[in-house]
């Protein structure tokens, strides 16, 4: 008498090795984000300094055919091809500060909360 068992072979993962591959995600997630997460800010950070410099640019254009700084950011909309640029930083369109006298200007992006601790470019102008 011959008794034959037939063995399936079982397809598929055990626990383990999908705790193994879960772990290895997790370890190369970690010590890849906070790289990703820091050229993310970065990123912003240079977007609002160049939006701070196109407007700088404008201001001083318009300061230059006037004859005096306006401090109205609103104003600027038409020059800068029809509304102000986002500053990336802060989420809105205002996250710009003009300051003038008789004869100076500073334009600065404002920090926000979208970029971290830094400190934005001030762009002085002067007639």
């Amino acid at each position: 008498m011959h008794i034959s068992q037939s063995r399936h072979a079982q397809k598929g993962f055990t626990l383990i090795e999908l705790l193994v591959v879960v772990l290895i995600l997790g370890i190369l997630t970690a010590i890849a984000l906070p790289s990703y997460l820091s050229s993310v800010n970065a990123s912003r950070e240079g977007a609002a300094n160049t939006n701070a410099r196109a407007l700088a640019t404008a201001v001083q254009g318009k300061a230059v055919s006037a004859g005096a700084y306006d401090t109205t950011l609103t104003d600027y909309a038409t020059d800068m091809g029809g509304s102000v640029p986002m500053n990336p930083c802060t989420g809105t369109t205002a996250g710009y500060a003009i300051t003038a006298t008789a004869t100076t200007a500073t334009v600065t992006a404002s920090t926000g909360s979208n970029c971290g601790t830094w400190t934005p470019l001030t762009f002085s102008l002067t007639l």
